[in-house]
């Protein structure tokens, strides 16, 4: 996952409508999961303006708020040797103004008018930007998503650049270089992905490409993804129908037309052997193990199975890595496993952080066990079971907001073409079988790995 995944859950919220369609159990092997099964469905509109920029309407007035929530369909999967980062660069510097909005006011201008949830966030896929504001506030919000789209190059300059681009590379200083294990994730990507993969060196990107960023690129990067044609836009609140689209239409019907930028897929990457890199980390403080493989891309084929072997694998209390590894024999602080899907391929991740003079063979004997065991015999029933009903439950809770709601549309627009696509996705969760996991765990799990192993530095 790119990013927590966001699974659905049971509960009447407004404007979501749930439709009773009944299940049941045959044989433990095959049978879906034995758990009340509900269709759900996330109720709103979608058109397309006649400069190719889609809009999501998601109305629900029981609350006087409205989200308003843009992707750009770039992320920096799409970037290329040499200019690594630029996506999210390109994040920051959108938050710097624009010529009718005024430089470096967005914030400040949102604040006043009662706003919340102010941000934007950059991952390989897309590139975003949200803000809650009151609903009176609509057209505010509006004009200034539709100033930064259109307008924001009349204000870029030198300064503005280099403080960004400052800021940028302090982010990864804080949050990447000097953290524990902010090595192991460097190595992980450059261990699993050739040179010129855009995958190799993850969003933040590289400081010496950081560093050469200049106008131009910045503005080469505008004009070729941020066109209205590339651009998502989701209003999810207390809003008349008419009157939004007329005011969606007012601040971004006029732009022009331009192409619809294409996304070149890099080839798929297949390991001929396991690879395993040690590193020492003078931040961590405990050793770490990292088992990493090649997995599906998200909402691809075998990607919600492999939640679902994750889950059986890692889940708080019951997942069986976490009561050998934990419970039972103490040998680790902590254990996960996740399936991180992306756009154009995943990994499925197992990370195991170990207690103090506990056995690092030792772990990894049971770490592969328990995959082994994934591989060769179906889960239980029961298990299965687990794993739904702990999805179902987390997401529920991410609906109740309308930034949630309005994010959740983006994302199964943005990964299927269908903002709808919850309730399709909510029957392939119920439809999961032992079968299924296991049949995931074979494709993925049996294939050649990464292997980062983190030392703390001068441990013995």
């Amino acid at each position: 996952m790119n990013g927590p995944r966001i699974l659905f859950g049971l509960a009447v919220v407004s404007a979501l409508s749930l439709t009773s369609t009944g299940s049941s159990l045959a044989h433990a092997e095959e049978a879906p999961a034995a758990v009340p099964s509900n269709s759900l469905e996330l109720e709103f509109e979608r058109y397309v303006l006649s400069n190719g920029m889609e809009v999501i309407l998601h109305q629900d007035n029981s609350a006087p708020l409205v989200a308003v929530n843009l992707w750009y369909h770039v992320g920096s999967g799409d970037e290329t040797p040499g200019k690594t980062g630029f996506a999210h660069l390109f994040e920051h510097m959108m938050f710097q103004g624009a010529k009718h909005i005024g430089e470096d006011v967005h914030f400040d201008l949102l604040k006043r008018i009662g706003a919340s949830g102010i941000n934007g966030t950059t991952n390989s896929d897309r590139t975003n930007y949200f803000e809650v504001v009151p609903s009176n506030q609509l057209e505010t919000a509006l004009w200034l998503e539709s100033d930064r789209m259109g307008y924001m190059l009349d204000l870029l300059n030198e300064r503005s650049l280099a403080n960004q681009r400052d800021v940028v590379r302090n982010e990864r200083r804080q949050r990447y270089d000097n953290v524990p294990y902010g090595k192991a994730r460097f190595a992980v990507c450059e261990t699993m992905f050739p040179e010129g993969h855009p995958y190799r060196y993850m969003t933040i990107g590289r400081h010496e490409d950081l560093e050469a960023a200049s106008l131009e690129d910045v503005r080469g990067f505008f004009a070729r993804w941020y066109a209205p044609s590339n651009a998502t836009l989701v209003v999810a609140g207390d809003f008349a129908t008419d009157d939004a689209k007329e005011l969606v239409n007012k601040w971004f019907g006029s732009f022009p037309t331009l192409p619809k930028p294409d996304h070149t897929a890099p080839p798929p990457v297949k390991l001929e052997a396991n690879k395993r890199v040690e590193v020492e980390d003078s931040f961590a403080r405990l050793e770490q193990v990292q088992y990493v493989w090649q997995s599906a891309p998200m909402l691809g084929d075998g990607d919600l199975a492999l939640d679902g072997v994750a889950a059986v694998l890692s889940a708080s209390g019951w997942g069986r890595l976490e009561k050998r590894l934990k419970l039972e024999e103490g040998l680790v602080r902590s254990v996960s496993a996740y399936q991180w899907g992306s756009g154009f391929s995943g990994t499925f991740n197992i990370v195991a952080r170990l207690k103090p003079g506990a056995s690092r063979e030792r772990v990894e004997t049971i770490i592969n066990e328990e995959v082994q065991r994934m591989i060769d015999t179906p889960v239980e029933a029961q298990e299965l079971k687990r794993m739904v009903l702990r999805a179902k439950s987390g997401f529920v809770w991410r609906l109740e907001s309308l930034a949630g709601r309005a994010d959740q549309l983006q994302f199964f627009n943005h990964y299927t073409g269908d903002p709808g696509y919850l309730s399709q996705y909510s029957e392939e969760l119920e439809s999961l079988t032992p079968a299924k996991l296991q049949t995931a765990a074979k494709t993925f799990l049996s294939a050649p790995r990464v292997e980062v192993i983190t030392v703390p530095k001068g441990a013995k």
